[in-house]
């Protein structure tokens, strides 16, 4: 069983998915790292990030004896995981919009998306709405700067209201939009800000389905007990890292390293 679960993000998004499978599998040790060199990812080629994304997490995987890997990115998810788990040998986890218990959940058959730009475009985005939302009327909002209101949130700066607003205005223009889909990691982290621009509406990501995926995959071995202090890696020094390093030292993620391929 896995004792070192590695998650990975263009950001620090994904420490909203570590976090609610850390509460599920406390026994694990955790290691975070965030491509903030090439963030946001949600406006980037496919093809570049397959092949970044492939070459970060193969290289920390094998350096830090990782048994299991999350992509706790939705706009890596739907590009990348083909490629990792052909050079990989160990389970690699991806996280997809919640599109399936958004549409047991409507009671108006009005679903809204809101994700990356490249998510919110992506064929497997759409396969998944033909499987599960059939019926349902989805509107999609695809939003990079509500990315980086989350960003700047968790690096301790204050929210732009004004943005949130205009970015969230088609869920606000359509009151029968009764359930948002939070379709990228960093949205779970402005939920406080969402609602309080969107009430009433049901507010979903994919958290604690991941925790329950990594579970089931290694056997429940993290339920018990408490794991060890992880680590924290990023792609590139910048100063708005003084802000995160607090946020990740709270986590148990100890001290921030910057990642260079083959250098650690």
């Amino acid at each position: 069983m896995p004792t070192n679960v590695l998650f990975f993000d263009s950001g620090v998004g994904g420490l909203s998915v570590l976090e609610a499978v850390r509460k599920l599998n406390p026994g694990f040790t955790y290691s975070y790292v965030f491509d903030n060199a090439c963030f946001p990812y949600g406006e980037l080629p496919s093809d570049f990030l397959i092949e970044r994304v492939t070459s970060i997490v193969s290289d920390l995987v094998r350096r830090l004896s990782a048994g299991l890997a999350v992509i706790a990115c939705n706009t890596a998810s739907t590009v990348a995981l083909p490629s990792l788990r052909s050079v990989l040998d160990i389970p690699v986890v991806g996280v997809v919009p919640a599109l399936k218990p958004a549409a047991s959940l409507t009671k108006t058959g009005v679903i809204g998306l809101l994700a990356t730009p490249a998510t919110v475009h992506r064929s497997y985005t759409q396969k998944l709405i033909d499987e599960f939302d059939r019926g349902c009327r989805i509107i999609r909002v695809g939003s990079s700067a509500l990315v980086r209101e989350a960003e700047k949130k968790l690096s301790g700066g204050m929210v732009d209201m004004d943005v949130m607003r205009h970015e969230l205005a088609p869920f606000a223009e359509e009151p029968l939009t009764d359930v948002i889909v939070l379709g990228c990691t960093h949205f779970p982290h402005l939920r406080p800000e969402i609602e309080s621009i969107l009430p009433g509406r049901s507010l979903i990501d994919s958290g604690e389905a991941i925790a329950r995926r990594v579970a089931s995959l290694t056997g429940n071995a993290g339920a018990a007990g408490q794991g060890g202090t992880g680590e924290a890696f990023c792609t590139k020094s910048e100063p708005r890292l003084e802000g995160i390093r607090g946020v990740l030292r709270d986590m148990g993620l100890g001290e921030l390293r910057i990642w260079e391929k083959g250098a650690l």
